[in-house]
């Protein structure tokens, strides 16, 4: 997938289907629209475009970090991805000048697929009746696809972030139409693990909700492979590691892949989450840790479902 940034980047493409919003969790609701926008462009042979925002004008924290949420989108088979800086000038934009100066104008769209309930344009004055108006004027398509509910509850990302930070990962999974998954990367830590005899990854998550503390079996994405392993959450109540200045507790996430050697300082590691072993706890010495985690490894490798 070929990712723009910026409008002045922007550039027409051959039969644009676009597919707009901010698409922030990628879940069943945002999937619908992605590949619908993906199977009409192969249909006209034409060019499938995702249009999105950073940051999330809503202003809520995010489910997944841009990185991330592009590579989750680029799975769907989109050709070309346009990211817009939501910054101070944009959003004054009005929503009549963003369909005409940047639909229309800059990418010559030829269809528009959205959810029912987008909104956008400043104020976020412009929704589907805006669309679908200046779909004659402008010679261009659009098509509104309803919210998607589940048990009677309609598929968010807000209500996927609180699933996963409540730890209903099962539930979050169903909704997102794949595993919980979090994008970070491998930085040097203090090789505790090492020494203790279960050397790991420590990942620096980009911008993303994490679910509880607690230890989980993964599956770890690496260039494009997939390695099993086990996965910690939590402040390593053990070594009492506390935050530089502050006092608080450090927050650290930890991967240990199983029969793995190299040396992965700086690349990015995507973590899904298969299933949780433990809750974190406190160990009266290392000797008793390093038992606890030697349990979890057998654990964890027993976690996974046949042939997977």
């Amino acid at each position: 997938m070929k990712i723009i940034y910026g409008v002045n980047k922007i550039k027409k493409f051959k039969k644009p289907v676009v597919a707009l919003g901010v698409f922030d969790g990628v879940h069943l609701g945002h999937r619908r629209i992605l590949k619908a926008a993906v199977e009409k462009a192969r249909r006209i042979n034409g060019t499938s475009v995702v249009v999105t925002f950073w940051p999330d004008p809503h202003k809520e924290s995010s489910l997944y970090s841009l990185e991330h949420r592009l590579r989750l989108i680029g799975e769907l088979g989109l050709d070309v991805s346009v990211v817009i800086n939501f910054n101070k000038a944009f959003s004054g934009l009005s929503a009549r000048d963003f369909v005409k100066d940047i639909l229309v104008k800059r990418l010559g769209v030829h269809y528009v697929y959205t959810g029912s309930n987008y909104r956008f344009g400043k104020h976020a004055s412009g929704d589907f009746r805006l669309l679908n108006k200046l779909s004659d004027t402008c010679h261009f398509k659009a098509k509104a696809f309803n919210i998607i509910k589940k048990n009677r509850r309609p598929v968010s990302s807000t209500y996927i972030r609180k699933l996963i930070a409540n730890g209903e990962l099962s539930s979050a999974e169903r909704l997102l139409s794949k595993p919980v998954s979090i994008l970070g990367t491998v930085v040097k830590g203090d090789s505790l693990a090492a020494r203790l005899g279960f050397p790991t990854a420590n990942i620096n998550p980009h911008h993303e909700i994490l679910p509880p503390a607690g230890i989980y079996a993964v599956k770890a994405v690496l260039d494009n492979k997939k390695h099993k392993g086990v996965c910690y959450i939590g402040t390593r109540p053990t070594i009492r590691s506390r935050a530089a200045g502050h006092g608080s507790q450090v927050k650290r996430v930890e991967v240990h892949l199983f029969n793995f050697k190299k040396n992965i300082y700086g690349k990015d590691l995507e973590v899904h989450f298969v299933k949780k072993i433990r809750k974190d706890k406190k160990f009266a010495t290392k000797e008793a840790l390093a038992l606890q985690i030697k349990k979890d490894v057998f654990s964890a490798s027993k976690a996974f479902p046949p042939h997977s």
